[in-house]
């Protein structure tokens, strides 16, 4: 092997190293970065199991699929107050559902809830504008027609 294939290689390998870690999520951390507060990875992909209750997966992507939790993480740290974030991640954090458990159980748990409740009025607005406004939804699922639209001349009234 020549000197230059050797060193072009391990600068391969090293490059590759470095991408491969930067790819792995640590389970402590939040895959999103976020301002005003934090959660970790595990209440994470407990919010994600809450969205998924929400908009289940039929035969159209459920919201974890697409992500809307991410989406909602966003949208509290951006556009609520201080106080309701507080309360909605205390409320996060403070759920006794274990990861991982059947969507039945999360459903029942946010039936459970208050309609006036911050924690479920915030998940079920934020999941659904989430769900409404996705790439999935905007492409496939509403028909958009170019302005002015269809032109209908001799309509009877």
């Amino acid at each position: 092997m020549k000197r230059r294939q050797a060193i072009k290689q391990l600068f391969f390998f090293a490059g590759g190293l470095v991408i491969a870690s930067s790819c792995i999520r640590k389970k402590e951390e939040s895959s999103i970065a976020l301002n005003n507060f934090s959660i970790t990875g595990e209440q994470e992909d407990l919010l994600a199991d809450l969205c998924e209750a929400i908009i289940p997966k039929t035969d159209t992507p459920g919201s974890k699929e697409l992500g809307i939790h991410l989406f909602v993480l966003k949208m509290l740290d951006d556009c609520h107050s201080p106080e309701e974030q507080s309360e909605f991640i205390k409320e996060l954090k403070g759920l006794k559902i274990q990861k991982g458990e059947d969507s039945d159980r999360y459903l029942a748990y946010l039936e459970k809830l208050d309609e006036d409740d911050l924690f479920k009025r915030i998940l079920k607005r934020r999941t659904i504008q989430g769900y409404m406004n996705s790439e999935y939804v905007m492409k496939n699922l509403i028909v958009y027609e170019m302005v002015p639209g269809r032109y209908h001349g001799a309509v009877k009234i």
